[in-house]
């Protein structure tokens, strides 16, 4: 009877374990395909805005044009319709607000009941005109056209420098700013984190004695656990205005300073990776290193670090890890301007923090609201080839190991 209730119990343990695993990986499955899905509807929506239209007059040759190609036409920097494939004729930019100048109160009737008539014979007469209005003004009968706009392709979001998802009257997805951004104060985290997360992991496996190590370590270990607005505070009254007064800078909210608060937060993980790599090296390969006439330093640096170099890197790839989907910290100290950063001491905006900043106020379903998922998907990616390298190099050290 107990051999019977103790398989039974084992049995229900095993369902209970198998039931948590299968639910944890499905719900993980389902987050992913939820956030593809919504990123992905970013290709599939005009990029101006839901309930609004871009009307041209019904002559003019040009059938569709990109959010890009209108920027170009609203800002004025292309005057005629020749430099789009369009006639030689000059380009007559209108919104709502300026039927004042075409109209009087009078004609436009009482709550603008004529405006849709009145928008139809404005497109009708100008040949040169492109319009951005609401839909509901548009007439049954317009003697305009409504211009197609082409939705966002791929390339263009990737490769677009300019990120405004609620400019009008087309919104611009380019997020090459964004990624530069991420990857840029990354690298400048991991160039300060990793020289000095690998010279307290050697001391604290090589150097210091036992009583040290056991101080130390837990408390490098407690850095882990502060909160990361915590650092956000610190970086924003300590590091913000040293960089600025250093550096003679308009501001102190550059891509240095999250590089700096970065480094800081990633040297928990690189020191406890690196030193647990650097305590699995063999004492047999330091015993004969010495007894050669190596001494400690060229122990160290001739057979120590070598043997855990493998450890060594992925300490430092999951250091850049932790610093690419940081959010608060680097939302605090950056200066949050999506721009292409050219030096450190630039504002950037990096991805997790564009989407901490955007997403309260972007509506759901909106083209905003997918883009931004965008960006999730883009993180998601690095965040995968980040951990798939972490994977390979460390199994690349296990075998080298067991060989």
């Amino acid at each position: 009877m107990r051999k019977f209730l103790r398989n039974l119990t084992e049995k229900i343990v095993e369902g209970i374990l198998f039931l948590s695993s299968t639910v944890t990986t499905l719900t993980v499955l389902l987050i992913i395909v939820f956030l593809f899905r919504e990123g992905a509807g970013v290709f599939s929506q005009s990029p101006v805005e839901k309930g609004f239209v871009i009307a041209v007059n019904k002559d003019n040759p040009i059938q569709t044009l990109t959010s890009a190609q209108l920027k170009l036409i609203y800002d004025q920097e292309v005057t005629n319709w020749s430099k789009l494939g369009g006639k030689n004729d000059s380009i007559i930019l209108f919104r709502l607000d300026d039927i004042g100048n075409y109209y009087t109160e009078d004609e436009l009737g009482e709550n603008f009941k004529n405006m849709p008539e009145k928008l139809s014979e404005l497109m009708d007469k100008n040949s040169g005109m492109v319009a951005f209005f609401s839909d509901k003004y548009l007439a049954k009968n317009f003697r305009g056209r409504v211009l197609k706009m082409s939705n966002t392709t791929l390339k263009e979001f990737f490769t677009g420098k300019e990120w405004f998802p609620t400019a009008q009257p087309s919104a611009q997805m380019g997020v090459l700013s964004l990624i530069l951004g991420t990857l840029w104060v990354s690298l400048g985290a991991i160039l300060i984190a990793l020289p000095f997360g690998l010279a307290t992991a050697i001391y604290l496996a090589e150097i210091a004695d036992s009583r040290t190590r056991n101080i130390l370590k837990p408390l490098v270990e407690l850095l882990a656990g502060i909160p990361s607005v915590v650092y956000g505070f610190f970086g924003l009254i300590i590091i913000v205005p040293a960089i600025q007064k250093i550096f003679d800078l308009p501001v102190g909210e550059t891509a240095l300073a999250g590089s700096i608060i970065l480094g800081i937060m990633a040297l928990p993980t690189i020191i406890t990776i690196s030193e647990d790599a650097l305590r699995t090296t063999p004492r047999a390969m330091k015993e004969a290193s010495l007894a050669l006439g190596a001494n400690r330093w060229q122990t160290i640096s001739k057979v120590v670090i070598p043997y855990a170099m493998s450890g060594i890197t992925a300490a430092a790839i999951l250091g850049i890890g932790r610093a690419v989907g940081e959010t608060m910290a680097v939302l605090m100290v950056t200066g949050n301007a999506a721009v292409i950063p050219h030096t450190f001491l630039e504002p950037v905006r990096t991805i997790p923090a564009t989407i901490a900043a955007e997403l309260g106020e972007a509506p759901q379903g909106d083209l905003h609201y997918k883009a931004l998922f965008g960006l999730g998907c883009i993180l998601f990616l690095i965040t995968l080839a980040i951990n798939i390298t972490v994977e390979y190099i460390s199994g690349k050290r296990n075998k080298t190991s067991n060989d």
